[in-house]
């Protein structure tokens, strides 16, 4: 039996000299319990949480010791991610500027390497028929993967705004905060809008997501997809950078990550957000229904 059988509880019925595996009706969860215990157990996840968790840390001590002597953070010239000047100020600000300075290249290389990997990845390693052996078929072990993937885009958010959380109380004094609006919120109503940009954040990585699986279906070199998914990634940024193209750039999915500052305004601007979410939702939706043609008319042979 496959792994993937055993942690689903799959039964095999014989039929007429044919081996039919009834699923249990808990399958589908079991093998999303298998998926999640296989991904966050290899040390190429743990190796890249740990270094999500280190760059709140890193950023947090260069601005404390920077303003050691009473200078303000970033020069005063309004340089580095946003929020960074008001970090010496309320400690909360931390978790604004890392989840800046992690989003547009340490969070989506990570989810790249994790979607390039979900299908490619078992195919190189040979457990790919194994896996479709059991009874759930090509479309639920696809979906199955997404949902693994989209599980570590939130983890691994969450992962920075905890460390960045944690540095910033350490380091720097917390209170009520002022708003880019230059509103004063209480702290509690400033953490929840810190975890609530933390989800903006998660669901800003459904399209890297999705792109990434539909790569991983493309090859059977889990390598090769996870440096085809970071490679388009890198593309991506440095189109959106290009003014020539600024008619193009609304539609790429990077355009409006960092949006999710909207979030620090008193009222909240909503328009960016919304087109942020609706953008992510259709690169979902046109990669994750590529990545399903591919595989489901794939020839597996790993």
């Amino acid at each position: 039996m496959s792994r993937a059988e055993v942690e689903a509880g799959a039964e095999p019925v014989r039929v007429e000299d044919t081996v039919i595996r009834k699923p249990s009706p808990l399958w589908t969860f079991g093998l999303f319990r298998s998926e999640l215990l296989t991904t966050f157990r290899r040390w190429r996840t743990i190796a890249l949480l740990a270094v999500l968790a280190a760059v709140p840390i890193l950023i947090g001590i260069a601005i404390k010791i920077e303003t050691s002597d009473g200078a303000s953070a970033g020069g005063g010239g309004g340089e580095g991610p946003a929020f960074i000047s008001q970090i010496t100020n309320n400690g909360l600000f931390l978790v604004f500027t890392a989840l800046a300075a992690t989003l547009p290249f340490f969070l989506p290389m990570a989810i790249g390497v994790i979607a390039g990997d979900a299908i490619a990845g078992e195919a190189n390693a040979g457990t790919l028929r194994y896996l479709l052996v059991a009874p759930a078929g090509r479309t639920r072990l696809l979906l199955t993967k997404y949902a693994t993937t989209m599980t570590f885009c939130l983890v691994a958010t969450l992962v920075v705004a905890l460390s960045a959380l944690t540095v910033g109380a350490l380091l720097f004094p917390l209170g009520e905060l002022t708003t880019i609006s230059g509103t004063r919120i209480s702290f509690t109503e400033g953490l929840g809008r810190a975890f609530l940009i933390a989800l903006v954040v998660a669901a800003s990585l459904i399209g890297v997501a999705a792109l990434g699986l539909f790569v991983s279906t493309l090859t059977n070199s889990g390598i090769a997809a996870m440096a085809t998914t970071v490679g388009l990634l890198i593309t991506i940024q440095i189109l959106d950078q290009i003014p020539q193209l600024h008619a193009l750039q609304p539609y790429f999915f990077s355009h409006y990550w960092l949006s999710f500052a909207d979030l620090m305004r008193d009222p909240v601007y909503w328009d960016d957000l919304v087109r942020n979410l609706g953008l992510q939702g259709l690169y979902a939706a046109v990669f994750g229904s590529a990545a399903w043609a591919r595989f489901t008319a794939k020839d597996i042979t790993a």
